[in-house]
């Protein structure tokens, strides 16, 4: 089973109970939500009134307006027939919202999904001979053809494609359609990302967003955009079948969510030519429901895997959409908007430009180049100042960087009478590899400006992000302050290390001191730590600190938070393991916001356990536990070197905290401390006793 089709469409019942309109999200208001195999279904909430609610009350209005754009469309496709052999032309640009991984697809992919889309529409499909003989009069050459425009709306050459860094491709939802879309009168915009709301793709019918022009357009997961490259051919019907929704189709079954139930037979998809169906969601070419002598299991408005044509019923009701002014269908392809879209101009070179697969790596390692360049391209020549090779001629260059630095690239392309250039100044960041020896430390008192040093900030929302503050210190005069407000919320910023050489280090251990405060109660914010023993390529989560438990040190603030010295806490990430011991070894910290209050960091420290350990043995006056093995008590002798407030932290070997973090003011000199350990299994367990920027750490058991 190549993949699985899940929930699709708005329904009559969903209307009559005033549903929201837009299509964030996707089981509710969206057309098809494809999974791959395997992947884990969800259900629909058509008719969950809590969310009903939520998203229809900010929209007053909104129902009525479907309504009478509904019943304008009704109208016109009742007993509509056009012309055979009438053709239409409808222009498209694809959007394509990435974070430089595989959904960063390349333009081939893109132009193939057009031609897929070409096919399908005008009967030119190779597998349409083989539908099933009760239904091989109907299959339909709706006449339809799609191209990539050539001018933006401001009438600047373009390939039809734009490119969009942001982490909203991990969302694939409305805020992501919300980062670039262009006129829905002159163009079908398509947004490609790594995810499509939980789906393979969805949008909705013309009526529903009339009232709606910030929401039209079709959303497709980067692995089912055309046959090639990160898709395949069994994930190549999507956009087929989602066009259709757009123009108006509803499913075989009719307008519901939900194929294969008897109650099917009761509605209908107001298409005369296809026979009343439950719906398929697998390739009974046999199949029949509801009374027909054989249902039109190949429709690509089933979900029959199996898909390879549109009835001529439903290309009627399709151009009935296309020729209707709801949505502003109707100006598309009037011959004026292709004039303004340039889809006949003739391709000429008009733009150099080229992406990567990164821009930061370790010295040694390789980037791959890509030119994107259009139209005509017939010469390129490549500029790596710091590279090898330093030049190329290729379409798609791998070069490697072996000393660290910012390097610019350059492209100069031609079509043999004309040539254009791009440069990218910081194109390229070569880390040190191998990185810094440990124990390192920063309090960010010699630092200015992040941008300007070894740390490197994650903005891909380009709202603003971790930035050096005076505000609040747990020590001297400067921490990290990231603000944080409803305008960020459900955003991601990040806070990246440079890179550390662990490969002669074992046990290893994180330190930072951390200040946070909710807006209200409801606040849901997350900090996260990762390391990564691959230079930044892959990540590998350690901690998680939520708002509603460990990252908040000071209640509620509803105003503009900034910590006193009471509301400074540290926290301890000891679960750096015997992979991480590499030379090419980073952390991050990446918060997530979510109704919060600011968030600052200060002191953060990278220290070796083993070497401290040694250190301990040497000297057992400075920390030691008793008895050890314990039991169900134990106490810490300690000789204190400087007087503050001490976090007491009892872990396991992962670094997972076993029991609650005291904090306690400890004089100069030596303390014992009563450890609370009578909850404990047996087992072996870490004390680290912190205080400013450094940390101590003895290990002992808890016997039987």
């Amino acid at each position: 089973m190549p993949f699985l089709l899940l929930c699709d469409t708005i329904s009559d019942k969903f209307i009559v109970m005033r549903a929201p309109l837009p299509f964030l999200f996707c089981c509710l208001f969206t057309s098809s939500a494809f999974a791959q195999e395997g992947d884990v279904g969800f259900t629909c909430k058509t008719h969950d009134p809590l969310l009903l609610e939520q998203i229809f009350g900010n929209e007053p209005g909104a129902l009525a307006h479907a309504e009478q754009a509904r019943a304008t469309l009704d109208n016109r496709t009742e007993g509509f027939v056009r012309g055979r052999g009438q053709a239409f032309v409808i222009p498209v640009v694809f959007h394509v919202i990435h974070q430089f991984g595989s959904e960063n697809i390349s333009d081939a992919q893109i132009e193939d999904a057009v031609r897929i889309l070409n096919e399908d529409y005008n009967k030119l499909n190779p597998d349409w001979p083989t539908v099933r003989p009760a239904f091989l009069d109907l299959v339909a050459d709706v006449g339809i053809t799609f191209k990539l425009a050539q001018r933006d709306p401001n009438g600047d050459c373009t390939n039809g494609i734009t490119r969009t860094v942001s982490q909203l491709t991990n969302e694939g939802n409305y805020a992501m359609t919300q980062l670039i879309q262009w006129p829905r009168e002159h163009y079908m915009n398509v947004w490609v990302g790594a995810s499509a709301n939980g789906a393979a793709g969805y949008t909705n019918y013309p009526w529903v967003l009339d009232g709606s022009p910030q929401s039209d357009g079709i959303v497709v997961q980067a692995s089912y955009v055309g046959s090639i490259g990160s898709s395949s051919a069994s994930h190549s019907r999507v956009l087929s079948h989602e066009v259709g929704h757009w123009l108006n189709l509803k499913h075989c079954w009719g307008g519901t969510n939900d194929p294969g139930l008897a109650e099917n037979c009761d509605t209908d998809d107001d298409v005369d030519d296809t026979p009343l169906t439950k719906g398929w969601t697998f390739c009974s070419l046999n199949g029949a429901s509801c009374g027909s002598a054989i249902d039109n299991v190949e429709n690509y408005m089933e979900y029959s895997y199996c898909d390879k044509m549109f009835t001529l019923g439903q290309a009627d009701r399709m151009i009935a959409a296309l020729t209707s002014s709801v949505a502003d269908r109707s100006n598309l392809w009037q011959p004026e908007n292709l004039a303004f879209t340039g889809v006949y101009d003739e391709p000429t070179l008009c733009a150099a430009a080229f992406t990567s697969d990164r821009r930061q790596i370790c010295a040694g390692s390789t980037i791959n180049f890509t030119d994107v360049s259009f139209h005509q391209v017939s010469s390129r020549t490549w500029e790596f100042p710091g590279g090898q090779p330093a030049t190329s001629t290729e379409p798609t260059p791998a070069v490697q960087y072996n000393e660290p630095g910012i390097y610019p690239v350059t492209l100069i392309v031609g079509d043999g009478t004309n040539t254009l250039q791009s440069t990218q100044e910081i194109a390229v960041e070569v880390l040190p590899f191998p990185g810094s020896s440990i124990p390192f430390s920063e309090g960010f008192e010699e630092i200015d400006d992040l941008e300007n040093s070894e740390w490197t900030t994650w903005d891909p929302d380009g709202d603003g992000t971790f930035m050096i503050t005076g505000n609040s210190a747990f020590s001297g005069e400067q921490s990290i302050r990231l603000a944080n407000g409803s305008a960020q919320y459900g955003l991601k910023d990040e806070l990246i290390s440079t890179t550390f050489d662990l490969s002669n280090d074992s046990n290893t251990t994180l330190t930072f001191r951390y200040a946070f405060a909710k807006r209200n109660s409801d606040a849901l914010d997350v900090l996260r730590v990762y390391v990564s023993n691959t230079c930044g390529t892959g990540w590998s989560l350690r901690k998680q600190m939520y708002a509603t438990s460990t990252l908040n040190t000071a209640g509620v603030v509803t105003g503009t938070f900034t910590p006193t010295a009471s509301q400074w806490q540290e926290s301890v990430v000891a679960n750096i393991g015997v992979s991480q011991q590499v030379g090419g070894f980073r952390f991050k910290f990446q918060f997530e916001h979510a109704g919060g209050n600011d968030l600052y960091l200060d002191n953060i420290n990278l220290n070796s356990t083993s070497v401290g350990l040694s250190e301990l043995s040497a000297n057992t006056g400075d920390l030691r536990i008793r008895p050890n093995p314990a039991r169900t008590s134990a106490q810490a002798d300690i000789v204190v070197e400087k007087a503050g407030r001490h976090t007491i932290s009892i872990m396991d070997l992962l670094g997972r905290p076993v029991v609650a973090d005291r904090v306690m003011f400890l004089n100069i000199g030596p303390q014992t401390l009563a450890l609370p350990i009578e909850d404990l299994a047996v087992g072996s367990y870490l004390l680290v006793v912190g205080v400013d920027n450094s940390a101590r750490f003895a290990r002992f058991a808890v016997g039987e």
